[in-house]
């Protein structure tokens, strides 16, 4: 039997017990038996639905997130094309950290590989279907882009202010709140950020005596970028980020001395 489906297994117990009751209780049991065997069957039937319900309801709970980071993660290139390798990513990664633990749980582990791809599908049309403020135009500039993301940290709160075309050492923005000084790196491009930003950033805020530092973008990031981020403490953000940004010391962040500068 251990070879055999868990509907196979209930058809076939439900047989074997309602072949022993119906010795006993003639017509009524097997009339009994049969009903059960058919409710399993529908049960059986019906799970591919329920299934893609289950992924349904796991998306909808994140929806403006996911939405949000879709909106982010595309854009149009110099060439006008619609770039979405950013996006595409982190739909992969939100079915395999977010969605395929959860339908494990459930009992739907057989249809991790095979369904794989349907539970991408749902979660694109559940985040393209959720709808979000109108997104800001942001300057064409890299200057004025610079204002912008300056503008945006204002209003979150911090005191903002760019650097100036020259001498920034690879800070176009220093912003403080709460004691803590952030150092920013802003890039309007029409393609993904690479690693170059990064290291720059994480030197500016050494030579800026900075407790964070973070590259923002209009147009995602490389996964060589992110990948040195994430050892060196870097901030990779969208300037839709900015506004909810928080002061935070950032791990192996430290203040350099005020004579170094």
């Amino acid at each position: 039997m251990s070879g055999r489906s868990p509907t196979a297994q209930r058809l076939f117990w439900t047989l074997v017990l309602g072949g022993c009751a119906s010795i006993r209780y003639g017509a009524v049991a097997l009339a009994a038996t049969a009903s059960v065997c058919v409710a399993i069957l529908v049960h059986r039937l019906d799970r591919p639905r329920r299934f893609r319900s289950l992924v349904r309801r796991i998306a909808r709970r994140h929806a403006p997130t996911l939405a949000l980071r879709r909106r982010q993660e595309r854009f149009l290139d110099a060439y006008g094309n619609m770039i979405e390798d950013g996006w595409l990513r982190e739909r992969d990664y939100f079915v395999e950290r977010t969605v395929l633990p959860l339908i494990e749980e459930r009992g739907y582990s057989d249809y991790a590989e095979p369904r794989f791809e349907e539970m991408v599908e749902i979660v694109e049309r559940v985040a393209h279907a959720q709808v979000l403020p109108d997104e800001r135009e942001t300057p064409e500039d890299g200057i004025a882009y610079e204002r912008y993301c300056a503008d945006l940290l204002e209003e979150a709160g911090w005191d903002a202010r760019p650097t100036g075309a020259s001498g920034d050492q690879g800070c176009d923005v220093i912003a403080e709140k709460a004691g803590l000084r952030l150092i920013v790196q802003c890039k309007r491009y029409g393609r993904p950020v690479g690693n170059a930003a990064v290291q720059e950033v994480a030197a500016a805020a050494l030579h800026w005596s900075g407790d964070m530092a973070a590259v923002v973008s209009n147009a995602g990031f490389t996964p060589a970028a992110r990948k040195l981020a994430g050892t060196t403490g870097v901030l990779l953000l969208h300037h839709d980020d900015l506004l909810d940004l928080v002061p935070e010391r950032r791990t192996g962040r430290r203040r350099a001395p005020a004579t170094g500068r």
